[in-house]
């Protein structure tokens, strides 16, 4: 695996987490990857969110037109 080397600056609550971390480095690159993939999770139901509702209120604003036509003869007595 290629790698490079980061001169990064931490808080000291951090640093006493990773005091007793043997490999810091790749406890440092897991967590950044877990945090991202969670940050890409969370867009995703997000936009997965923002579809359901457009869906809805298509489905909503379709309902409303037809509104009058599913009731049509149903309250006729004729039968």
């Amino acid at each position: 695996m290629n790698t490079a080397r980061l001169n990064i600056t931490l808080p000291e609550d951090v640093v006493k987490i990773l005091s007793g971390v043997k490999n810091k480095s790749a406890y440092i690159a897991e967590a950044i990857k877990q945090k991202k993939m969670l940050e890409e999770k969370e867009k995703l139901r997000k936009k997965i969110e923002a579809a359901y509702r457009q869906a809805a209120q298509e489905d909503y604003e379709t309902y409303k037109e037809w509104e009058d036509t599913l009731k049509d003869g149903l309250e006729d007595d004729t039968w």
